[in-house]
């Protein structure tokens, strides 16, 4: 059955990451656990379906609370899908995006992009480093042989992590389809991004408390909550 062999490449995948990444997610990880115990804020960057890795970890049961999903409306789907294609690939777009988040060196950034190069997640890396932030990008090593007069976002970046994700996403060949389904990539960024978060947030409890959140569907969840929001509202932009 599909769902079976989807499911197999989908494993074969994060197996991969686990497997050729971990130097990287244990390096990217001390980063994030820095980041905790100095108080700063993890900002996580995507366009399209790549901002669903920022939604993954914002705000939501079990995840930390200082992080930040960077989210304009203009390089997301609901506000038009192709449109929002167009855009990503438009230069000059991301400096401004950056500026109205204020990040400080005490933070990091994750920018997310599969392909890793459109023109805004790069220019958004460079503008980042430029401004002294630490920037991780999530790509897929196999666009790099992809012709390219201008830089990809892995050679942007402090550190990049390979999600492994094949050329063009989609892993299932349908009998009666005539492209590929079956895309992979947010599984696998996602599978990342929460590991490092979590391997971060074990790293810095040995020195400080990293602020998590509680599910608000459980007993005594919105009250526990409601404390770390008032805390992190004046310097998370969408809470």
């Amino acid at each position: 059955m599909l769902f079976d062999t989807y499911y197999d490449r989908i494993v074969d995948i994060l197996s991969e990451i686990r497997d050729t990444q971990k130097e990287k997610l244990v390096a990217v990880s001390e980063k994030v656990a820095e980041v905790i115990r100095q108080d700063g804020i993890v900002y996580v960057f995507g366009c399209g379906h790549s901002h669903l890795i920022g939604l993954d970890c914002f705000y939501r049961a079990g995840g930390l609370v200082n992080v930040s999903a960077m989210l304009d409306t203009d390089l997301m789907l609901h506000n038009g899908a192709a449109k929002s294609s167009k855009m990503e690939k438009m230069q000059g777009i991301a400096p401004s995006v950056f500026e109205r988040y204020c990040l400080t060196d005490r933070d990091m950034l994750f920018v997310i992009s599969t392909s890793g190069k459109n023109a805004v997640p790069v220019e958004m890396a460079q503008t980042s480093r430029e401004n002294g932030i630490f920037t991780v990008s999530i790509v897929s090593s196999a666009y790099f042989g992809d012709k390219k007069d201008t830089p990809l976002l892995y050679e942007c970046s402090d550190i990049y992590i390979d999600n492994c994700v094949p050329h063009g996403d989609a892993v299932m060949d349908i009998e009666g389809v005539e492209v590929p389904m079956g895309s992979v990539s947010t599984a696998a960024s996602s599978y990342i991004m929460q590991s490092v978060l979590m391997e971060g947030a074990r790293l810095a409890a040995r020195d400080v408390k990293p602020d998590v959140y509680l599910s608000g569907n459980v007993d005594g969840g919105a009250e526990y909550n409601k404390a770390l929001i008032k805390k992190y509202l004046p310097r998370i932009k969408h809470l």
